[in-house]
């Protein structure tokens, strides 16, 4: 991409406080948009070859929206955790096995989409957040879900197409998760907490592709509990 079009790209952003370019084969972050780090409230590199974010993104102090969807990511760089403003965070086809220590700091954080990577956990780090309202988890390669998931604020959870076979029964003590989705993973019925249908905030409970019958999760103690607040929740929406 020749250096005109950039600055074209980049006279629009100062203008919009937007700055997106994406599917440009790019394979760094452009170092001409530190220019811009007082303007922009969004960036999106989306389907570019990138393969590291620098240091420098720590500088967008106003930065609402980041999304580096489908790059090369394999680390997040600290300094990633100091955007106070950032609202939505999508890395979504990426190569990231785990967040940088600092990131519950990323205290605005609403949304957060890390499908298709490579986490082999739910990170801690997301229990930090008091502002999470959505966190997309599927397409990795988690296994388990701990105890710390309990202090999860999240209001929905999807861990669609993991390896999970164990889930914490802490899960049902998140104060505000009302949707959670576990489909397509490797899940024993004996290994989901009947608390979740017995004694949780959860309305919509997506366990479709696992390892028993849907049938059989009908049977189970709570399952009239679950009933009636997926209903409620139904008749709200109608």
């Amino acid at each position: 991409m020749g250096n005109s079009a950039l600055k074209a790209h980049l006279e629009t952003a100062q203008k919009t406080g937007v700055f997106q370019l994406t599917g440009k084969g790019l394979t760094e972050f452009p170092e001409d948009l530190q220019k811009l780090t007082s303007n922009l409230r969004t960036i999106d590199l989306s389907t570019n070859k990138i393969e590291l974010l620098p240091p420098l993104i720590g500088k967008f102090s106003f930065l609402k929206s980041l999304v580096l969807n489908n790059n090369r990511l394999t680390v997040l760089p600290e300094e990633l955790c100091k955007l106070k403003k950032l609202e939505t965070l999508h890395l979504n086809g990426n190569h990231l096995r785990q967040l940088p220590a600092a990131f519950g700091q990323l205290s605005a954080l609403k949304t957060l989409s890390l499908s298709g990577n490579q986490l082999r956990t739910v990170p801690t780090q997301l229990c930090g957040l008091r502002h999470l309202d959505v966190v997309d988890l599927s397409k990795n390669q988690i296994q388990n879900v701990p105890d710390t998931v309990g202090e999860l604020q999240a209001i929905e959870l999807n861990l669609n197409q993991n390896q999970i076979s164990q889930i914490s029964v802490q899960i049902s003590h998140c104060p505000r998760l009302k949707v959670l989705r576990l489909e397509e993973n490797c899940l024993e019925l004996s290994m989901l907490p009947q608390s979740i249908l017995s004694d949780s905030q959860i309305s919509l409970l997506a366990v479709e592709g696992n390892l028993f019958e849907i049938k059989k999760l009908r049977e189970l103690e709570g399952y009239d509990k679950y009933m009636e607040r997926f209903t409620a929740t139904k008749k709200k929406f109608a």
